[in-house]
């Protein structure tokens, strides 16, 4: 990658190691502020692209097409988008460099025949040669065989059951819906209501994918098949389970049905309602358009032109091409990250010395203050006496408030003197108490809900998107301890040594931590030690010297550190990848907060952004050259099933890194 953007540093001796010098990470500094401060938006938001797989576009074209509408413009530049991004063998992955995808290698597939590819076309023989080697089409996931099914590619008999009548069950039973995550709940309920009334849209012969059925789509065993080496499995019992779901609906015994759609129906509508769609979440917003119309609201109710126009408004339309690509394109994302990206932007400015009292910080401040949640959300289920506080990820999601947008936000607060002083305090003490009410019976955090964690839901048959449960996770709870130091807490407090504990217990073996919402173990390990630092546990404690040392073991040679998603899969190439912006900064933030500003790996981590930084102060953070280029990804949606590219990661992160390692040079000097 070129350096002209930064002259190579002038260098200084300190201790006989060799640092970067001082003024140099000063004025990359300031570049990278003013470059944050340019994509502030004029209500004083951030809000960066959130990237993620061909999926969306697949399912895009899927849903226009099953409701016999959208613009015919904008399908085939998703097509367009959606075909630049086929690998090699004729697969689709679901992060770049990946292998292929089953599901999402179907999906693409059927998509393009439905766009008219004819199946000779050189693109889809490759696609389904491949397809064909891994399993074909009853390979794929439930979520896509029911798809399939509504265009009348696949049979509902066939596909796991996803009966409405589990909204019946009490909260207080075993098997309630509140016990599986939030983001599961938010697609399954409209997908049951779907499955329920079965819509189905015959396509013409052309466009049908039997070619896909290794062997034929009428000699293939479409159903799930037992295990029969572990015959006294919950895999086994939960598979008759649906059998006897099946026979009950083949012949038509559903006494329950009528009042189950319609609390579906009601659970849905209500969720409706202050959100930026159901859930504010691609797949259940898409899903919800789709059991609407099932349940028969029309497509000028305004329930239906709401769903429809929050989901349009995810797109990204290029009808001129773009300065990667010069085809026009039209692309999806699965949600939006406003709060998310300005707690992060805000807090980073802060700790680069931004005053706390400038008009733009103050700005932003109060537009996070605007989207505090005040209202009970699916959380107060499990979480009783608790009043309404913290903050969702998108522009509006009042159910689903999460506690790490939370926790940073706390801390993006925290950087700013607004004028408002006391409706800020009142505000933030309100979020801490929502915080420490979520905290779940391990010490750790979870996201969205509290404790839940029942691991008998991923045998259900219709689990196989890998995403039933929401358990507590080490980089949640180590953001929340950063945030809760900040706040004046330390560990005389007994709930802020039960999440110390929770860390400590989590350590992998060789030191570091996994990494849940992002991209991995660096993510986990660095939010990690910056929480133990913070609340003053000693930098000198074992379990602290092992994470750093971790850290180091898997820098790059090139000075920076990278993950790829791979390590979700294989855990013996964690900390294994490509050096990106990124990660280099998670690494050097992990270090300088276990007390490591002295080592080789801290001065070439900070060489290393020195020197890729561009003149515009933003960094780069993909692969590939025109439209070949490709983000790579270092969030996590759901790990082995979806993943994310937060395009502002790659700017604010690298300016709290190196603002950090100023700081710490400084005071050591």
């Amino acid at each position: 990658m070129s350096t002209s953007a930064v002259k190579r540093q002038s260098v200084t001796p300190r201790f006989g190691r060799i640092d970067a010098d001082l003024s140099q990470v000063e004025a990359a500094i300031e570049r990278s502020r003013e470059q944050i401060f340019s994509e502030q938006h004029p209500d004083g938001y951030w809000c960066g692209e959130l990237e993620a797989d061909s999926m969306l576009e697949a399912d895009y074209i899927f849903l226009h097409v099953l409701l016999e509408g959208g613009e015919p413009g904008k399908m085939r530049r998703a097509f367009t988008e959606m075909l630049r991004h086929q690998n090699e063998d004729g697969s689709w992955s679901i992060y770049p460099g990946g292998p292929g995808n089953i599901s999402l290698t179907v999906k693409c597939y059927s998509a393009s025949k439905i766009m008219g590819m004819g199946a000779e076309n050189p693109v889809l023989v490759k696609a389904r040669e491949w397809i064909l080697s891994h399993g074909g089409v009853v390979a794929c996931n439930t979520f896509t065989k029911i798809y399939l099914c509504a265009l009348g590619q696949y049979d509902y008999d066939a596909v796991p059951a996803i009966p409405p009548e589990i909204v019946l069950f009490p909260n207080w039973f075993y098997f309630n819906i509140y016990e599986i995550s939030s983001w599961s709940r938010s697609i399954l309920v409209p997908l049951s209501i779907i499955y329920a009334k079965k819509p189905f849209k015959k396509l013409p012969a052309e466009q049908g994918i039997d070619e896909l059925f290794v062997g034929g789509r009428e000699y293939s065993n479409l159903r799930l098949r037992m295990d029969r080496k572990n015959l006294l499995s919950w895999r086994n019992f939960f598979l008759m389970v649906d059998r006897a779901f099946h026979v009950l609906e083949a012949v038509h015994i559903r006494p329950l049905r009528k009042l189950a759609l319609k609390r579906a129906e009601k659970w849905m509508l209500d969720r409706l309602e202050m959100s930026d769609g159901l859930g504010a979440i691609y797949p259940a917003m898409l899903n919800a358009i789709v059991a609407l119309r099932c349940l028969g609201y029309s497509d000028d109710d305004p329930q239906v032109i709401r769903a429809r126009d929050e989901f349009e408004k995810l797109g990204i339309d290029c009808p001129n091409g773009s300065a990667d690509y010069a085809e026009p394109t039209f692309r999806m994302q699965p949600c939006m990250s406003p709060v998310w990206d300005t707690a992060y932007a805000v807090f980073a400015l802060g700790e680069a010395g931004i005053p706390a009292d400038d008009p733009r910080m103050v700005k932003a401040a109060d537009w996070i203050l605007s989207k505090e949640v005040r209202h009970t959300g699916d959380w107060a289920v499990k979480v009783k006496n608790t009043q309404p506080g913290g903050w969702y990820f998108e522009f509006n999601n009042e159910f689903y408030p999460d506690t790490d947008d939370t926790a940073q936000v706390l801390l993006a607060l925290n950087k700013v003197a607004n004028p408002r002083e006391r409706l800020q305090y009142d505000v933030s003490q309100r979020a801490i108490e929502w915080l420490f009410a979520m905290q779940c019976k391990s010490g750790g955090w979870a996201s969205f809900d509290k404790d839940n964690i029942k691991m008998i839901f991923q045998y259900i048959p219709f689990a196989d998107h890998n995403a039933m449960l929401d358990p507590p996770t080490v980089d949640i709870t180590g953001r929340i301890l950063e945030m809760l130091a900040n706040y004046g807490y330390n560990r005389s407090d007994k709930r802020v040594e039960r999440a110390i504990q929770f860390i400590f217990r989590e350590q992998e073996p060789d030191g570091s931590w996994f990494g849940r919402w992002g991209v991995n173990y660096i993510y986990g390990t660095f939010l990690v030690l910056r929480g133990l630092q913070a609340i003053g546990v000693d930098q000198n404690e074992p379990q602290v010297q092992q994470g750093a040392e971790w850290i180091r073991m898997v820098q790059n040679s090139d000075g920076g550190w990278g993950e790829s998603l791979n390590s979700y899969d294989d855990p013996n190439t964690r900390g294994v990848g490509t050096s990106t912006p990124s990660q280099t900064a998670w690494a050097i933030l992990g270090l300088l907060a276990a007390g490591d500003n002295r080592s080789d790996s801290v001065a070439k981590g900070i060489r290393w952004l020195l020197e890729r930084q561009k003149t515009d102060g933003a960094w780069d953070e993909s692969l590939g050259e025109g439209k070949n280029r490709q983000a790579i990804y270092t969030g996590t949606g759901f790990p082995r099933v979806f993943y994310l590219a937060y395009h502002m990661y790659r700017n604010y992160f690298p300016l709290l890194a190196l603002t950090t390692y100023q700081r710490a040079m400084q005071d050591a000097a």
